[in-house]
């Protein structure tokens, strides 16, 4: 090996160098954990994640053959947010997605996805296809009658049209939900994977099952770390029992070859509960993954 040795990696992510926002591909953390409902502490995701992509500057990706700090990508840094105030927060963090080519964001937890999905719909100019990793729906209309929160995003995101439901699918659900919650999401179009689909249908047929979903117009990607098994990814606010392996959620996104991605999130580290920085590293892999995926067609 040559180079810098990986405990002395610089703090941004991957060690990057670049900090300017005319990059094709832009990092940023955005540590809002305000809209929680349960534990806080998803506002340290980004320097975890950071901190954990350490692990992944050793050479190439070795399924896409590519090396994602050589792509002509930045890291930012943190947006600012309004301390207390979510709905002004999701106001900056839209005005300062907006004019970004290719932002991937860490979070800071789901409802983050909001205002990023509000800024990336007027770019495109079309609802966008949504792929999305959770345990749970995130499709209630209010959170403990607070008309924002992490368990909403996708909720005002269809009734906002910045999706269209259609073409949005969920892998990996399993929480407990309200069933007029959930007969709302189906009754909008959403496909529903749950994690015990994942495990009996297999990697394969569900990576195909995303790609008949999503078709070939725009989509956003989002991943939410409560996906996983809590075995794996102690780390997050709301855990959930028996989720999908972290095998699992790489074989499938590895797989997404054609999808037109757009932008992406990773969500609700928070690694005050994990002590082995396990679940920051999955996150900055899910990362590390995605820029493979999409890095592969124009490096």
């Amino acid at each position: 090996m040559s180079g810098t040795p990986t405990f002395a990696v610089a703090p941004s992510f991957m060690g990057l160098a670049r900090f300017d926002r005319r990059a094709a591909y832009t990092l940023a953390g955005i540590p809002l954990d305000i809209g929680v409902t349960n534990r806080t502490g998803a506002r340290s995701g980004p320097a975890a994640v950071r901190a954990a992509s350490r692990m992944l500057t050793d050479g190439d990706h070795p399924h896409f053959w590519v090396d994602p700090t050589k792509l002509d990508i930045a890291d930012i840094g943190d947006f600012p947010i309004a301390l207390g105030d979510l709905a002004e927060s999701y106001r900056l963090i839209e005005g300062q997605a907006e004019g970004l080519n290719h932002l991937l964001a860490i979070g800071g937890e789901h409802g983050i996805t909001l205002p990023l999905l509000r800024a990336l719909r007027r770019k495109v100019g079309a609802p966008l296809g949504l792929v999305h990793f959770d345990a749970h729906v995130d499709t209630w209309p209010d959170n403990f009658g607070q008309v924002y929160g992490h368990g909403s995003p996708f909720y005002h995101a269809i009734q906002e049209g910045l999706v269209d439901p259609k073409r949005m699918i969920q892998i990996g659900i399993r929480s407990p939900v309200q069933r007029e919650v959930w007969d709302w999401t189906i009754g909008k179009g959403v496909t529903i994977l749950s994690a015990q689909d994942v495990h009996a249908l297999g990697t394969v047929a569900v990576a195909e099952r995303v790609r008949q979903v999503i078709g070939t117009s725009p989509a956003y990607f989002s991943y939410d770390v409560d996906c996983l098994d809590p075995a794996f990814a102690p780390g997050t606010g709301t855990p959930e029992f028996a989720g999908i392996l972290p095998w699992q959620s790489q074989v499938i996104l590895r797989s997404l070859t054609g999808i037109d991605f757009v932008g992406m999130d990773v969500v609700e580290v928070a690694p005050a509960y994990d002590v082995s920085e396990i679940t920051a590293l999955a996150a900055a892999t899910v990362i590390w993954d995605y820029l493979g995926l999409v890095g592969s067609k124009t490096a």
